[in-house]
């Protein structure tokens, strides 16, 4: 297992040190990371969290579509931070429309997929 001591999200973080660690301490990293990079954001924790989700979410390999769908998006042109962000904006759009609409009929993972799926570099320029 590889120690992680700093997160750097041009990298992508060993998945097993990932894993290992709690995540308030993960949370911390990116937190730290960004700091370091001067970054002005509106909601420091939050951007952390989702950051932490998506890499979490790499760490699984696999399991879900993330880690191919930043590969994907890094293929496409976007830096590897760009993509996290990426992905991350999918993750926030599907919490945020679960909260408002509270739909139980819908299968979750199944339409965080389908975003995924049709998730480009170029409508994520567009977005921004």
């Amino acid at each position: 297992m590889k120690d992680i001591n700093r997160y750097d999200p041009a990298h992508t973080p060993d998945p097993k040190g990932w894993l290992s660690m709690d995540e308030a301490a993960r949370i911390d990293l990116v937190l730290k990371s960004h700091q370091h990079a001067k970054e002005p954001l509106p909601s420091p924790r939050l951007h952390a969290a989702l950051h932490v989700i998506v890499e979490n979410q790499v760490a699984l390999g696999d399991e879900i579509p993330v880690r191919r769908t930043i590969e994907r998006l890094q293929a496409e042109g976007l830096d590897r931070h760009d993509a996290v962000h990426a992905v991350g904006s999918v993750l926030a759009k599907q919490v945020f429309d679960l909260m408002k609409e509270r739909r139980s009929e819908v299968d979750l993972n199944l339409a965080y997929t389908a975003e995924l799926e049709e998730l480009s570099a170029e409508r994520w320029r567009r977005a921004r």
